[in-house]
């Protein structure tokens, strides 16, 4: 072993007893930290809790609640105080606490009167959660990002209406579904797209067809069946392609997308009684 590596190791091997002894003093000498809320009830936790949160202060009000709850678990106070909870976690830009104190508190309470609020607010967290601070200046296309927590979102929206059709909360979370309902079809139109201008022809016709399936009455299913017979028309399926363009003509017979798709059609030979609708 070399020399300087032993001498090394003596002089930590003699410091850290030192060390060790002086953080033990140092500490016996430090004041003692008071806390404020010792002795508190329950109704003055959450008092102080509410103000906080209604001033804003999310970090004071999540650690009333928490206090609160830890000390007092049982009771209306406790229980109001993990929706608070849930809530501040929620303004405060923290989904994935809001989202595990709200299903904690389905959990725990299935039966309580406000249940239905925290099936809403998990909704509202999925919802709001691709939401960065650029986006809230500068909003960017809903249906270009990533749309996991947005088909999230609307799992939660829908188990809410499915078990409380007649809540307060539902009819918003009606339009708001309708809202990711589209968005979701147009992202799905988004990929169908980028695999049409790859060269990708089944992939695009396979999502473009995925979204017809799946998205009904969605804005832009006019878009998935021209990109369906445009990517048929690639691959040589005059017959699908035509059938993709008759459903498209038949639902919105001024397409804007009909010209181009029929001038298309006619130049793979198919006749023109097939494709009227130009």
């Amino acid at each position: 072993m070399p020399l300087m590596l032993f001498s090394l190791r003596r002089i930590i091997g003699w410091l850290l007893p030192s060390l060790a002894l002086a953080v033990s003093a140092g500490c016996g000498l430090l004041p003692e930290i008071q806390d404020q809320t010792e002795g508190w009830s329950a109704n003055q936790l959450y008092t102080t809790g509410k103000e906080a949160l209604t001033e804003g202060n999310y970090p004071d009000a999540i650690r009333y609640y928490e206090i609160l709850q830890a000390r007092y678990p049982f009771g209306r106070y406790a229980q109001q105080a993990a929706l608070e909870t849930a809530y501040a976690y929620y303004q405060y830009d923290e989904p994935d606490d809001a989202i595990s104190t709200l299903d904690r508190f389905i959990r725990t309470y299935p039966r309580h009167p406000f249940v239905d609020y925290a099936y809403y607010l998990k909704g509202l967290v999925n919802f709001y959660r691709t939401t960065s601070f650029l986006d809230r200046i500068i909003p960017s296309d809903p249906t270009r990002t990533d749309s996991a927590a947005a088909r999230q979102a609307f799992q939660d929206f829908d188990e809410l209406v499915r078990r409380f059709p007649e809540s307060r909360y539902a009819e918003d979370a009606r339009q708001r579904m309708i809202y990711l309902h589209n968005n979701l079809a147009a992202f799905e139109v988004n990929v169908a797209d980028y695999y049409m201008r790859r060269g990708a022809f089944v992939a695009a016709a396979g999502r473009a067809r995925y979204v017809v399936e799946t998205f009904g009455r969605a804005p832009a299913v006019e878009d998935a069946l021209a990109i369906m017979a445009e990517a048929y028309i690639e691959l040589g399926l005059v017959d699908l392609a035509q059938d993709a363009t008759r459903v498209l003509a038949t639902n919105v017979p001024d397409s804007t997308h009909l010209p181009r798709i029929n001038q298309r059609l006619r130049q793979a030979g198919a006749s023109s009684a097939t494709v009227s609708a130009s």
